[in-house]
């Protein structure tokens, strides 16, 4: 049976997923198999399998760390937020309807069998399973049917290890708080306190660790630096999505939607050297942009009423007719189009006119399409010209299904299985794919950049590395960060039991 060892936080964001991800990597470099685990994650940002499943994209970015395919029984439980107060279900990477938070809270605990086996099937295969919790583990009102965080510790008997983030400050009371909130037997679950994104010197916080210790009577096992680490972010929370990027040679400006998904679909184009990604939530930022995407959403029709009202598809439209060209992906994809329409109420009904830049026509269906494919950009006119014939792959995760007029042009043909499907579609400066991961494929992004700075009349020097290389540097770099910030002894002795 595999050895475990689960990392909580004192809050959200509080690093929980990095942490486990250099953990995943720490125990592959010391030659064990290990699996990441997260009983149940609340992300918009998620991930379709080889088998065509959905999941969080924290347990792909783990799974990746540990050197192996992500597997949804990693994140048998995905919930995706469609409101404030509600979200889609996917059990096991398929989608279950929508629930309210009080219908999802009443009928949790009959998952519990789905995590349970998930989980053990992952801990027969591999050496050590690293856990994540959500959230806090203090959340008082919540704990009774906790199935994410000491309620999970408790059904596979793990040890904790609690994080606390000392960047937003009061990491000390938050530790504290946090361990003297739980029941007896929950504070006894807890091996080791970790502060998270420490800046400075060490030797100055010893004081405080060492009264800390006293006071919880739990060891602190390590003060992690403050890194800045080119890895897919999980969620909205993401530091990136309000990063404010300087004028750069090129630049690009992707619409921040209020329920966008997926923006890992633009880190590759943040990576060529030149090329300045912001992400922009009133009209003004767009103004200067030499390419406006229009990103995924979970809710198209909630946020094309958003785009409308805050007057940002105002300033879309002005730009492209100044000649900007636009691109959407999935969501943003519908609603470049005429209408988007929802007769079966899938986004809680109604039809919705769209913002008129590409000849296709959207209805929402109940059936969500998952998978995973690759294809070829078709001959493109145009500002998109230079992704002629360019191959990329990714996957596809909607509701919709759009058509295009029978005259109009599809910006890509993709396999689907022994099918070859026209996606998306394409005019002289607007286009729009389902595809998501379309700028990930070694070229895309680096051509796509070429291409708006041949029309702009600058030149990028240099090239982006190769994505898969440089994303296992990243996580040998977190890995190294990390290793060299814990007491990894202590840690191997946790999941042993002999601390």
């Amino acid at each position: 049976m595999a050895k475990l060892i689960m990392v909580q936080g004192t809050c959200s964001n509080a690093g929980k997923s990095l942490l486990c991800a250099a953990l995943c990597r720490i125990f592959r470099q010391d030659g064990y198999r290990v699996a990441p685990f997260k009983s149940q994650n609340m992300a918009l940002n998620s991930f379709i399998t080889a088998d065509g499943r959905e999941m969080g994209r924290a347990q792909v970015v783990q799974a990746e760390a540990a050197g192996i395919a992500p597997d949804v029984r990693m994140n048998p439980i995905l919930l995706k937020p469609t409101s404030d107060v509600g979200s889609q279900v996917i059990i096991m990477g398929e989608a279950h309807g929508n629930r309210t938070a009080r219908e999802y809270w009443g009928h949790k605990k009959a998952l519990l069998p789905v995590i349970k086996e998930a989980f053990d099937s992952l801990a027969a295969e591999n050496d050590i399973i690293v856990i994540e919790g959500a959230g806090s583990p203090a959340e008082i009102n919540l704990k009774q049917d906790d199935i994410v965080n000491m309620g999970l510790a408790k059904l596979v008997d793990a040890p904790v290890l609690l994080v606390g983030d000392i960047d937003r400050g009061g990491v000390f009371a938050s530790l504290y708080g946090t361990v003297k909130l739980l029941d007896e037997d929950e504070q006894a679950r807890i091996r080791g306190l970790v502060i998270n994104k420490f800046r400075g010197d060490v030797e100055i916080l010893r004081p405080g660790l060492t009264q800390l210790e006293e006071l919880t009577g739990r060891p602190v096992v390590g003060v992690v630096p403050y890194g800045r680490f080119d890895i897919d972010d999980e969620d909205s929370l993401s530091e990136r999505l309000e990063t404010k990027s300087a004028p750069a040679l090129v630049n690009i400006a992707v619409v921040k939607l209020p329920r966008l998904s997926n923006f890992t679909d633009f880190s590759a184009l943040s990576r060529v050297p030149g090329v300045g990604v912001r992400y922009a939530d009133r009209p003004a930022q767009l103004e200067d942009a030499d390419l406006i995407i229009l990103p995924g959403t979970k809710s198209t029709i909630a946020d094309l009423r958003w785009l409308r009202e805050s007057g940002m598809e105002a300033a879309l439209l002005k730009a492209h007719a100044a000649g900007t060209p636009v691109f959407g992906i999935c969501g943003g994809y519908q609603m470049m189009g005429r209408t988007v329409s929802d007769p079966e109420n899938t986004e809680g009904g109604g039809s919705l006119r769209g913002i008129g830049l590409l000849p296709v026509e959207t209805v929402f269906r109940t059936a969500k399409t998952t998978v995973q494919t690759h294809g070829t950009v078709a001959d493109t006119a145009g500002v998109l010209h230079g992704l002629s014939g360019l191959a990329v792959e990714g996957y596809e995760i909607h509701m919709g299904e759009t058509v295009r007029d029978a005259d109009a042009q599809p910006f890509v043909t993709l396999n689907h299985g022994e099918h070859e499907v026209p996606d998306g579609c394409v005019t002289e400066n607007a286009c729009g794919t389902y595809l998501h991961g379309v700028f990930d494929a070694p070229e895309a992004a680096q051509r796509l950049a070429q291409a708006l700075a041949d029309r702009k009349g600058v030149t990028l020097e240099g090239a982006a590395e190769d994505p898969a290389v440089y994303r296992e540097r990243q996580y040998d770099l977190l890995a190294a960060t990390v290793r060299r910030s814990l007491d990894m002894q202590r840690i191997y002795d946790i999941m042993e039991g002999k601390a």
